[in-house]
């Protein structure tokens, strides 16, 4: 098997060679009344023919790159390129005929015979694709897997084409919420109905994986039907947006497991701030924490304002190195400097305070896990509060002009040591803002989709799994926002730093 799949080019220029030669003596036999009275001019035009329009054939067929198929993945459109060149060789033959007086076939034959050829080469490729497709299946059902495809429009469709070649799936059928659809077939697969009947078909098919194809969708109508989709407690993978789409690559290389921002149940909101830009346009910024998850989008955001010079902070240098190489990578004209360190280093801050001098400075570095804090309060307070103070300490000291803090909801009547330490950082800003030139900012903000220290990795993992998600009470409501929204926020509130500061003196 491995010297066939070797030499196949070969194997299938041989095939064709025959089926070019057989289709020329079937042709003459047709028209011929007793296939027994053959004589040797009719055997010479036979021969010529064939032995012309092996010539010709082949050079078609190499033209239009047939041999470069992979027979197992061919289409129509490999289909009709074989149409193609055998009905171009036939003409061609029957030209070379004419001009050059040969002795060969009769035009009507000549003809004929490019028809016998185009079927045969369709035929025979379509056998083998049958018998190997076959094969992959019957090799392979014991490891297919049920699935359900929810959506039935091109993505859909492309979607039943790939997992038909691949084999990997048993797709039991399709929910399209379009219900003049029901019933109907898509590339062989039948849509069963729409979102309401998810559960009911996913039981009564045993389903054991679903796919979200849908690449058009609101917000909304995402968040329901995920939903739907989680309450059968199957793995669940989907397309993310149209863009995917658009990008060239194959449909199934954009499927992806299901992130907790797709449930989000409405669109991104987008702050647009003409002062942000006149703040940190040509501006040294810092950033504590910066290769946090806080910390990196804020560094991302910022970038985008053109500033002169960003000084990045973090103690963890493989975040801090991977937040440099992008923004070196996408923002060539503005210098990054990274600066491993601690706040809670007063010297090592107050250094790089003195030599870059910040215009700007975003403090977002932080422990922030309740529960580890709970554990080890020590380090909540000297990584928090230390860190906090001597940071906001040089920022006074070599005239920063604003200083925000990145804060949180569990600052407001603390019930953990994490909010009891983030309160203490508030309160700092607070003094610090009444006898500093410094303008002092906090920002609070609660459920951070994907930040670090948050519940939502937590729930990441038990939606993976099927559920279910736990909450503190059934009756709580969370309200969730991402972390472009929440940086966007941040760097909202920095523009109204002065008057937050006048309102509090």
């Amino acid at each position: 098997m491995k010297v066939l799949y070797k030499h196949t080019k070969l194997i299938l220029f041989l095939i064709d060679i025959v089926i070019i030669s057989f289709s020329y003596f079937i042709t003459q036999i047709f028209y011929m009344e007793n296939v027994f009275t053959i004589n040797n001019n009719i055997w010479a035009q036979i021969i010529n023919t064939v032995l012309i329009s092996i010539l010709i054939y082949e050079f078609f067929l190499n033209l239009f790159e047939v041999y470069k198929n992979i027979t197992v993945y061919e289409s129509a459109k490999e289909y009709f390129c074989y149409a193609l060149a055998s009905f171009a060789s036939c003409n061609a033959v029957t030209m070379i005929g004419i001009i050059f007086n040969l002795n060969i076939l009769p035009v009507k034959e000549t003809l004929l015979a490019g028809f016998f050829v185009a079927a045969l080469l369709i035929f025979y490729r379509v056998i083998i694709r049958f018998v190997l497709t076959n094969r992959i299946t019957i090799k392979s059902e014991g490891k297919r897997k049920n699935l359900l495809i929810i959506g039935g429009g091109s993505a859909g469709t492309d979607v039943i084409k790939n997992i038909k070649q691949m084999q990997r799936y048993n797709i039991v059928g399709i929910i399209d919420d379009d219900s003049k659809k029901k019933d109907r077939i898509i590339n062989g697969v039948k849509i069963l109905g729409t979102r309401e009947d998810i559960v009911r078909v996913c039981k009564e098919n045993r389903v054991e994986i679903i796919f979200f194809v849908i690449s058009n969708i609101s917000a909304k109508d995402k968040k329901e039907i995920l939903s739907i989709c989680q309450e059968t407690g199957i793995k669940l993978r989907l397309l993310p947006g149209i863009s995917d789409l658009i990008t060239g690559k194959n449909i199934m290389q954009n499927l992806r497991d299901v992130e907790i921002e797709d449930v989000l149940g409405r669109d991104p909101i987008v702050l647009h701030n003409d002062d942000i830009q006149n703040l940190i346009k040509d501006n040294v910024i810092m950033i504590t924490g910066a290769g946090g998850s806080i910390g990196s989008e804020l560094c991302r955001q910022i970038a985008n304002s053109k500033p002169k010079q960003m000084i990045l902070i973090d103690i963890y240098e493989n975040n801090l190195y991977d937040i440099e190489l992008e923004l070196k990578a996408k923002y060539e004209d503005i210098e990054i400097i990274p600066k491993v360190a601690s706040v809670r280093d007063k010297k090592r801050i107050e250094t790089i305070f003195e030599q870059y001098k910040p215009y700007l400075v975003f403090h977002a570095a932080a422990h922030k896990h309740v529960p580890l804090m709970e554990e080890s309060p020590l380090e909540a307070i000297k990584n928090n509060v230390f860190g906090t103070y001597n940071v906001a300490s040089c920022a006074d000291k070599y005239d920063v002009k604003r200083f925000i803090l990145i804060s949180t909801d569990k600052a407001v009547n603390p019930t953990n040591i994490m909010g009891a330490t983030k309160r203490m950082c508030e309160m700092i800003i607070q003094a610090k803002n009444k006898e500093s030139k410094t303008e002092f900012v906090a920002v609070r903000f609660g459920n951070v989709l994907g930040s670090n220290g948050s519940v939502i990795p937590l729930f990441k993992k038990q939606i993976a799994k099927g559920g279910p998600v736990t909450v503190t009470h059934k009756d709580i409501t969370r309200f969730f926002m991402t972390i472009p929204e929440a940086v966007g926020l941040v760097l909202q509130a920095i523009t109204y730093a002065k008057r937050w500061r006048n309102i509090c003196a």
